[in-house]
């Protein structure tokens, strides 16, 4: 790909949240690079739940999320991590994949899920309540693992009160 082709690809690209774009300056992360860590996920329905994450903790990173991933196993996902709280819109834009999205509040409670979002898909996807922290995991897992409305998430971000 020359030059002049990336840096157009580059302005095309958008974010994660609509209202932030990815500069043109910026180039894609590995997401080698992002922080790891784990959320536990408390079901009423059942078991609690693990999954191995990527933190989405600085604007680069919430831009970026998972667009240009192609596979995210079962027990992967994505925490995109608001600091303070607040309303939060995500689209799907060169996101191959679906993806459950969930919306939760800062004490780890989960107040909205959108299960099975179609990837590519440029229609927002959010609440107008604040959000600590959103978690993208594979499209289905949360009707798979009995994961709902009202569970709660587990990681030091989320410190129940």
């Amino acid at each position: 790909m020359s030059t002049l082709s990336r840096c157009a690809a580059l302005l095309l690209m958008s974010s994660a949240f609509l209202s932030r774009p990815l500069p043109a300056q910026e180039t894609l992360l590995e997401l080698s690079t992002f922080p790891k860590g784990e959320v536990v996920v408390e079901s009423a329905a059942g078991p609690k739940h693990a999954f191995k994450v990527w933190i989405a903790d600085t604007e680069p990173r919430q831009r970026q999320g998972l667009m240009f991933v192609r596979d995210l196993p079962a027990d992967q996902g994505m925490l995109f991590v608001n600091q303070p709280p607040r309303p939060a819109s995500f689209w799907m834009k060169n996101t191959y994949i679906p993806l459950d999205m969930l919306f939760v509040d800062a004490n780890g409670k989960v107040l909205h899920i959108f299960e099975r979002t179609t990837p590519l898909s440029l229609e927002p996807l959010g609440i107008d309540a604040p959000v600590r922290a959103v978690f993208e995991i594979k499209g289905g897992e949360s009707a798979r693992r009995g994961i709902r409305v009202g569970d709660r998430l587990r990681h030091p971000a989320l410190r129940a009160r």
